[in-house]
């Protein structure tokens, strides 16, 4: 297996970096075009916002069958092919005629950028020691920040230039760059064993982790913390984009810089673990996204930056210790233990203007802010007692010991990573 800082371990943790961010590239660049989009399809602010919400929810869709199948036929491929699908597919939104065009293409797009994320971290488990998947992990979860922010900042400077569609065509032109060097970069898998797929022990291992506190926990924390977290900055751009500082679209796009916090908190996640419980650190990155969002109802444009930096820090402290988490407490089939983490990650992140739009109707931001809290305190509990079971987490999913003649299912448990997180 791959050990922590080795040459191997740097490769490989600089190619899922580099697909984490184009996956991220492609499905937030449109983020900051939405207040243009509103206003030149002549729809309501929910409308538009199906340009980001159908994207992730089919990405959700995805996982549910990109994490079991990458159990069956490995997860080289299956990253590989959909990072080249999701560059295409750019390419040919900036071709869309019209807006139900636009969305059905996002939609499919949404479908295939859950290949990367459906596999990734399983594919760590399966090739680095635990210690290296750890770091790794953080490294690899600050990445998407990079791409979140690198879309948003591409699609709104674009934009302001030559319009969305030609957001689409960079995007696609940077993906296609990017899959090359992504191809080149992945080096062959070592420690996967295949698993015959079966759809009844496909279904039966995902209800295995429904089952299993630690890892529900996580995703429900996870899911429900994206889908305040991300939507707010679906909020924050028309609040932003009216009086009185009537912000265009690349500097919409400039403040999803913010995201850099993320970037930040992510990479020192792994430290934090090693002093603190990861249910530990779960709360404080929620408590601290609680008091960015406060910070944000100041009527300042710096104060608000810096809320939002302090959210992304928080934000995504949390995400990672949830991430890791799974990883390490998921004691079989890990590619979907990891791809239902996100399932659960991204239909919060679909679901989440239905929850704040009421609020942002009758309260404009400060209504926003009231629903987010409500949300944080949910997760904040569910950190509390994460944190209350943590010895008990150590133990992973129950599952019977293999016989000791059997070599495949030795090499399987040898790959896995401890689950004392």
């Amino acid at each position: 297996m791959i050990r922590i800082r080795t040459r191997a371990w740097w490769r490989a943790t600089l190619a899922l970096g580099l697909g984490s961010l184009l996956v991220f590239l492609n499905l937030y660049a449109p983020q900051p075009l939405l207040p243009e989009l509103r206003e030149a399809y002549g729809v309501s602010t929910l409308g538009v916002g199906l340009v980001m919400s159908l994207a992730t929810l089919a990405l959700a869709a995805s996982l549910l069958v990109f994490g079991p199948l990458s159990d069956a036929i490995g997860r080289d491929a299956i990253m590989r092919l959909t990072l080249l699908a999701a560059g295409l597919l750019s390419l040919a939104l900036a071709l869309a005629p019209n807006f139900e065009t636009l969305l059905a293409l996002r939609a499919l797009q949404g479908l295939v950028l859950g290949g990367l994320p459906a596999v990734a971290i399983a594919w760590m488990g399966d090739e680095f020691e635990p210690d290296a998947m750890l770091a790794a992990v953080g490294l690899y979860i600050g990445a998407n920040t990079l791409g979140g922010i690198s879309g948003r900042v591409v699609g709104g400077a674009v934009s302001e230039v030559a319009g969305s569609s030609a957001s689409f065509l960079a995007v696609g032109l940077i993906t296609l760059v990017g899959v090359a060097l992504f191809w080149r970069l992945l080096p062959p898998a070592r420690g996967f064993v295949p698993r015959r797929f079966e759809l009844r022990g496909a279904l039966a291992d995902l209800a295995g982790h429904l089952r299993t506190p630690p890892l529900l926990g996580a995703y429900l924390l996870g899911g429900l913390n994206f889908l305040i977290f991300i939507n707010q900055y679906s909020y924050v751009t028309f609040r932003l984009a009216e009086a009185p500082f009537g912000l265009g679209a690349s500097l919409l796009g400039l403040i999803f810089l913010t995201y850099l916090g993320g970037t930040l908190g992510s990479s020192l996640s792994g430290r934090l673990a090693r002093r603190l419980p990861p249910p530990a650190c779960m709360m404080l990155g929620i408590a601290i996204l609680m008091a960015g969002t406060l910070a944000t109802l100041v009527e300042h444009l710096t104060v608000i930056l810096l809320g939002l930096t302090v959210n992304a820090f928080g934000f995504f402290l949390a995400h990672s210790m949830a991430s890791a988490w799974v990883g390490r407490n998921a004691r079989r089939a890990r590619g979907s233990a990891s791809a239902l983490y996100l399932v659960f990650y991204y239909v919060g992140a679909s679901l989440g203007s239905f929850w704040l739009e009421p609020f942002w109707r009758l309260g404009g931001w400060p209504g926003v802010a009231l629903g987010s809290w409500l949300v944080l305190g949910v997760t904040l509990g569910i950190a509390a007692w994460l944190w209350r079971r943590a010895p008990a987490a150590g133990q992973g999913e129950a599952q019977p010991s293999p016989p000791a003649s059997s070599p495949q299912t030795s090499s399987r448990r040898s790959a896995r990573p401890q689950a004392d997180l």
